[in-house]
């Protein structure tokens, strides 16, 4: 009587592992296109940061008197629209706006919140702000 050597797969075993494979790279495919949306909004948080502490820098480097007398006003002066972020060789982002708001909080002492805006992809609105007080040197 001869054996019958049944080596290999039944149809319902290939279509279970086939399922599972699949299903497996479903998963690692989401997460690959997750990583890539994160990875794309942490660069434009970076971006804007550089664009705020490059304002921010502007700022400190003007003459301290100049500022105190009203001659450059720290709230309009460093407001950038796409077209000057571009000018000053930035990379601009999607409808990038930057806004500056300075307060006196005493006679030698100002008070500087610049806030970046953009649109993410989704057309997501995300802003980030930085704030430092600026004294005569």
């Amino acid at each position: 009587m001869a054996r019958k050597l049944n080596k290999g797969f039944t149809l319902p075993e290939l279509l279970l592992a086939f399922s599972v494979m699949a299903l497996v790279l479903a998963g690692a495919l989401s997460l690959f296109i997750s990583c890539i949306f994160l990875n794309e909004t942490n660069r434009n948080l970076s971006v804007a940061t550089g664009h705020a502490q490059l304002v921010l820098e502007e700022i400190k480097n003007t003459n301290f008197v100049s500022m105190q007398s009203g001659a450059i006003n720290p709230e309009t002066n460093w407001d950038w629209d796409n077209a000057a972020i571009s000018a000053k060789g930035l990379i601009v982002l999607n409808t990038e706006s930057i806004s500056t708001q300075a307060v006196w909080t005493g006679t030698d002492r100002l008070n500087v919140n610049v806030t970046v805006s953009w649109k993410d992809r989704g057309l997501r609105d995300r802003s980030t702000s930085l704030e430092t007080l600026i004294t005569e040197p």
